[in-house]
Formats: structure tokens, C-alpha cells, sequence
């Protein structure tokens, strides 16, 4: 079978080494690729595999042998799943491999902002030393109210870190669960977005990204939030309006920001419009890594090889997401 991966800079040597082996015809592209260049590959390709790169409605159709588009990784927002429905194309992910993971990494840069590790770090850098001075005063998480918007299985990982493991209150935003699901794993439901975030110190994104979901944090989100609130998005870069996120940090209408995912990436410090956000020490950037374990790109390549193999072998494909479109 011909397969592609796109997205080479992802290493992935057991499973490319596994589908190598078992006779496939395997092809690595880059990052970066345009759609017209991906069109012109996949016109013999029966498999891709993809993590970024968008497979649109056009690099469907000039796949009249596809048979399969497996996402190694959990949001499906980069493919048009109804052109690969209409042609019969079987769409999957692999949703679990990095929930500890993520919610470890979205924990962590709550740990690192709310404590000014990285201010601090860089005093001692240029200074060697740091005196106990009102700029360096960092915050406790105990008491503190944590706000997860996303309630799934990241979200109440996240939960269990800040309420039981930190003694925060946890409160939640998610249509999706119910009243009673949020609560066994410790979260208080909240019906309005709007008026949780203004009750909340800490606010940490693990929504999937679809038309509702959109820039569901932007402007009026912003102006509801504390002064001293920070925020953390592990999930996807497009959940948040982030030309409203820069202004609420440069007019210091939120205290901080954790980010590891931008709606335009890979981010950079030249032309990026988010290019400001290098120059704030109360900005914590990360090159949507959050996932990137060893543990998890085991479990990643596993499954991702478990569902290829499915489609090869025209065995029922397992599908584990909650998202509907799959």
C-alpha cells in the first residue's frame, strides 16, 4: 500500500520502521507543504497520516484511492471530515494517548507563571542573585479557584492536580458533561462562560476546537476575567481571539499567560503577529510540545500503527473520540 505521512519533523521511527517493514511504501513530507503540493502526492496514496498539516476538501478529491486519513494526535480540525465522509474515507485519531501528559505540561506552566520562576531564573541569569522584592512576590494555588474550560478526560487530570494535589477550588465550563460527571472528578459546573471566568484565578483551556468553540475566549471574556487571573492553553491556539489575548496582557487586564498552541504556527520573533508575546516575562511560550514524552510518543506510535493496520487489513476501525464528527 502507498502511505504518506506528512509532518516529518514528528519523529516517528517505530512506526515508520513498522510500516516499512511490513512491505508498505511509505512517503515523508514536510511541515510547510502547500495544498497543491500535497494534491499532486497524494494522487496514488491509499493511506495518510497526518498531524498539522490540513487535509482539505481538495487534497481529498485528488485521492481517488484514499481509503484512510489517521490523525496521530487528537484534534481532527485540520481535516474536512465531511469530503473525506462523502468519498467514503474512514477519519481517526488517537484521543489518549497524552491526557496525563498535556494536563502535567498545562499544570506545570500554571506552577512556573503563578510562582515567577521565569522572571526570577532570568534576574539570577543577568544578576546572579534575586533580593525579596515586590516584582519577584509570586502566589499560592491552595484557596485559589481554578477554572477548566473542557471537562474531558485532560480537563479532569487538570482537576485532580489543582484541587485534590494543590487544595484549589475547581470550577468548569463544558455543555458537553453533565453536572454529576464534572462533579466526581471534583469540578463544579458552571452554565456560563462568562461569569465563571470572572470568579477564577487560574483559567486552563482542553476544549476541542470546532465552529462553536472558536475564539470562545476573546474580548468580552477578557474584560470578565480578574487582573490577576492567568491563563493556560494546551489544547488549541484558535480557542482564543489572540489579538484580544496580546491587548488584555500589554494593557494588563490579565496577569499571565501559559501557551503552548497558536492558531498561526510555528510561532517566531520577527513577523508572527504574535511576535510581541517573546518580549513579556509574564508570557510563558512553548512550542506545542506539551504532549512530547517519551511515554507518550510510545503510546502514540502504538495506536497510530493499532489503527493503521485496521484500514489496511479492512478490519472496523476503532474509534475512541467523543468529538461527533468522527
Amino acid at each position: 500500500m502507498k502511505i504518506i505521512r506528512t509532518d516529518k519533523e514528528i519523529e516517528t521511527p517505530f512506526l515508520d520502521t513498522s510500516l516499512v517493514d511490513l512491505g508498505h511504501e511509505l512517503k515523508l513530507l514536510p511541515d510547510g507543504i502547500t495544498e497543491k503540493q500535497l494534491c499532486k502526492e497524494v494522487a496514488d496514496c491509499e493511506l495518510l497520516l497526518m498531524c498539522y498539516t490540513p487535509i482539505t476538501r481538495e487534497v481529498i478529491g485528488s485521492a481517488p484511492n484514499l481509503r484512510g486519513i489517521v490523525k496521530y494526535g487528537v484534534g481532527i480540525d485540520a481535516i474536512d471530515i465531511p469530503a473525506a465522509h462523502s468519498r467514503g474515507v474512514s477519519v481517526v485519531n488517537v484521543p489518549e494517548y497524552a491526557e496525563e501528559t498535556v494536563a502535567e505540561c498545562a499544570f506545570a506552566m500554571l506552577l512556573v507563571l503563578v510562582k515567577k520562576i521565569l522572571p526570577i531564573h532570568n534576574e539570577m541569569q543577568r544578576q546572579a542573585w534575586a533580593w525579596p522584592e515586590a516584582q519577584w512576590l509570586g502566589a499560592d494555588i491552595a484557596g485559589k479557584t481554578m477554572g477548566i474550560v473542557g471537562c474531558g478526560k485532560i480537563g479532569a487530570s487538570m482537576a485532580r492536580m489543582a484541587g485534590p494535589g494543590f487544595r484549589a477550588r475547581v470550577v468548569g465550563y463544558d455543555p458537553c458533561q453533565t453536572r454529576e460527571d464534572m462533579a466526581r472528578c471534583g469540578i463544579e459546573k458552571r452554565d456560563d462562560l462568562r461569569e465563571m471566568l470572572a470568579e477564577c484565578d487560574f483559567v486552563s483551556l482542553h476544549a476541542v476546537l470546532n465552529p462553536e468553540t472558536r475564539h470562545m475566549i476573546g474580548e468580552h471574556e477578557f474584560s470578565t476575567m480578574k487582573p490577576s487571573a492567568i491563563l493556560i492553553n494546551t489544547a488549541r491556539g484558535a480557542l482564543v481571539d489572540e489579538a484580544a489575548l496580546l491587548r488584555a496582557l500589554k494593557e494588563k487586564r490579565i496577569a499571565g499567560a501559559g501557551l503552548d498552541v497558536f492558531s498561526k504556527e510555528p510561532l517566531n520573533n520577527k513577523d508572527h503577529f504574535l511576535s510581541e508575546l517573546y518580549a513579556m516575562d509574564n508570557v510563558l511560550l512553548f512550542p506545542h510540545l506539551a504532549f512530547y514524552t517519551a511515554e507518550a510518543m510510545h503510546r502514540l506510535e502504538q495506536e497510530t500503527l493499532e489503527r493503521c493496520l485496521e484500514i489496511i487489513e479492512g478490519r472496523p476501525v476503532i474509534i475512541k473520540s467523543r468529538d461527533p464528527r468522527l
